[in-house]
């Protein structure tokens, strides 16, 4: 069992973290600067206020899409594993959890759960290469030690 100053287990995705607060950046200052600059477009259509705004107001909600590719966490500790995915969250004890497995080809991880069901564990990519590894590695550590009490 944990113990009351032992820290949970907290991984996240470093390249998808990463990729996903760069491309925010990049689509939100594209899209303001374009509803900036659409006044004075030589094309002949006059653009108003509004239409700047909402291309502005565009930009920003595709930004935002793009950061919940930053959202995918994992929180495990002796007694379960919490998987927080793109819109999901998932708490589950470890005797829900058969195995935690990263199969061949897997662009990331996955738990086995009972009756043939997986949850995917989008925080252990493979892109993370040896991040991910040790991520699994101590996640297997932690299921093996539950499972043994």
């Amino acid at each position: 069992m944990s113990g009351p100053t032992e820290q949970p287990l907290v991984l996240r995705p470093r390249r998808a973290l990463i990729s996903s607060v760069v491309g925010a950046s990049v689509v939100a200052v594209l899209f303001v600067v374009i509803a900036v600059l659409l006044e004075t477009t030589p094309t002949g259509v006059y653009f108003r206020l509004a239409d700047q705004v909402s291309i502005g107001l565009i930009g920003l909600l595709i930004a935002g899409g793009l950061l919940l590719m930053a959202r995918p966490r994992v929180r495990a500790d002796a007694e379960g594993i919490e998987v927080r995915n793109v819109f999901t969250t998932r708490r589950l004890p470890w005797s829900g959890v058969l195995r935690v497995a990263f199969p061949d080809g897997a662009s990331w991880a996955r738990l086995e759960l009972p009756d043939d069901e997986y949850l995917p564990v989008l925080a252990l990519q493979a892109a993370d290469r040896d991040r991910a590894v040790a991520g699994i590695t101590r996640l297997r550590e932690l299921h093996a030690a539950a499972r043994a009490h």
